[in-house]
């Protein structure tokens, strides 16, 4: 189980990163998505080592993988769109 929490806590970090330099201008601070990529992965790890069973460990690194790209995904905010639709056309509003 330790080499299994090791290697999420890295496969975590490791998306983490790659997520804030490719996203860098969709996510909050780099410290707030390293840190939520880490533990959605250790957790994502507890979850699926619970779920299979000990001894299946490349199956609970996907696991990890897939809770850390879920909860890095909440933290995206949506790219803005043009100016227009950033001023204040409401949706309930017919055109």
């Amino acid at each position: 189980m330790f080499w299994e929490a090791l290697g999420s806590v890295v496969l975590g970090l490791a998306l983490s990163w790659a997520a804030a330099h490719r996203l860098d201008d969709r996510l909050p601070a780099r410290r707030v998505v390293l840190g939520a990529g880490t533990l959605g992965a250790l957790f994502g790890a507890l979850v699926t080592h619970a779920a299979l069973g000990p001894g299946n460990t490349p199956g609970t690194l996907v696991g990890a993988v897939a809770v850390a790209a879920v909860v890095l995904s909440l933290l995206l905010r949506p790219r803005p769109s043009s100016r227009r639709d950033r001023m204040g056309r409401s949706a309930a509003t017919p055109t």
